[in-house]
């Protein structure tokens, strides 16, 4: 039985509520730009107020939500990639940025957070996807849901780009494997 009309706004409220935050980190996580960032955010919102609709229960409203706001984030990178100038590059081929972080121990974290970002969006779709699931504290099961993957598969994505990142970030781009 389709759930009644207004039970989508409560569902829509619901998620937004709770998960708001989160789909700001993550909407951050895919898009570097401030303004066309509002514009992702506000697209994950509209699919994910359409999407309750449909929303049958079958899975938690944790794995619904980041269904849609991956499956709409990465449809953006997907047109921005097109646009831009600079193309998303492979797991292996990921290059750090130069560390120019000096002065108080605020902007150091906010520099290193932003290297951080920096990397993360240069994670080709799938794996920003399982890297930031996973930064949002979700299990391996939880990731496969959303992904399509096994757990098994996610749990060893999440080892080698945690490895990855680490090296990479330590090393200031230069990853000497």
């Amino acid at each position: 039985m389709p759930a009644p009309a207004s039970s989508q706004d409560d569902l829509y409220r619901q998620a937004a509520d709770t998960y708001g935050a989160a789909l700001e980190r993550l909407a951050r996580a895919y898009e570097a730009d401030g303004e066309t960032r509002r514009d992702l955010l506000q697209d994950i919102h509209v699919a994910l107020w359409r999407s309750f609709k449909g929303f049958k229960g079958l899975c938690s409203m944790r794995t619904w939500v980041y269904r849609v706001a991956h499956n709409v984030a990465t449809t953006h990178v997907g047109r921005q990639s097109r646009v831009r100038s600079h193309p998303l590059v492979a797991l292996e081929e990921i290059e750090l940025l130069p560390d120019a972080s000096e002065g108080e121990l605020a902007a150091h974290r906010r520099q290193s957070l932003e290297r951080l970002l920096a990397l993360i969006q240069q994670l080709e779709h799938l794996d920003r996807q399982v890297m930031l699931a996973y930064l949002e504290g979700m299990d391996a099961g939880a990731i496969g849901e959303i992904t399509g993957l096994s757990s098994r598969n996610v749990a060893t994505k999440v080892h080698r780009i945690k490895g990855l990142l680490a090296r990479r970030f330590e090393a200031g781009g230069n990853d000497e494997e």
